[in-house]
């Protein structure tokens, strides 16, 4: 039988779903925060991250279910550097994904806070499967330190910088490519290298998935 791709995508897309929604839920303090964290969070979007390290998972000998909590983790992630990439001092945006952006539909000071609070959650998450699973409590830590380092300072945040920066700038191919591979990349082969590390893949294997 032909693997059909689109059926197991929404197959993860229903699953992260569910586990985003069971994650986020609205009896916290403060309603609106709350309420804009799941605006951006549930907006839709394809789940690209989360469903590739699911897929790596499976594809060294786990199962998705291992990978769920750092699925959600990096979906959380990666939606805090939408909200905070669409505010008026990064590019200014009104629309994403044919909606109105976080700031626009609530407020700047409350999207930088949903944004700061989906970052937080994330890290929340990750350190409750590491506790909850304390037999896999190394991969945990070291799915946290490959994540921490892809989504900071030397990853997707100064990726986003370094894009700051050329504005109005005529970048060469190499420098384009740098860019692109920290503010989109480094997120993206970190997903599939934790969905390895956690379905027990060796140092070879991970290094192949993540290539």
């Amino acid at each position: 039988m032909m693997f059909d791709l689109s059926n197991y995508i929404s197959q993860k897309n229903k699953m992260i779903n569910a586990s985003l929604d069971k994650m986020l839920h609205d009896s916290q303090p403060s309603p609106t925060l709350v309420k804009a964290m799941r605006y951006s969070l549930m907006a839709g979007g394809k789940r690209i991250r989360p469903v590739l390290c699911m897929a790596a998972c499976e594809a060294v000998g786990g199962r998705a279910q291992d990978a769920i909590s750092a699925a959600c983790a990096l979906e959380m992630i990666h939606t805090y550097s939408l909200i905070h990439d669409d505010l008026p001092a990064m590019d200014d945006d009104h629309l994403r994904r044919g909606k109105a952006t976080c700031h626009v539909a609530f407020d700047e000071a409350t999207a930088i806070l949903a944004g700061d609070a989906l970052l937080t959650l994330a890290f929340e998450v990750l350190s409750a499967a590491a506790s909850t699973d304390a037999n896999q409590a190394d991969r945990w830590l070291k799915v946290i330190g490959l994540i921490s380092t892809a989504a900071g300072y030397q990853g997707m945040i100064l990726g986003q910088m370094l894009d700051i920066a050329a504005e109005g700038q005529t970048l060469s191919v190499e420098e384009l490519e740098a860019m692109h591979r920290l503010k989109t990349g480094a997120l993206i082969e970190t997903s599939m290298v934790c969905g390895a590390c956690l379905g027990g893949a060796d140092d070879q294997r991970r290094e192949r998935l993540g290539n």
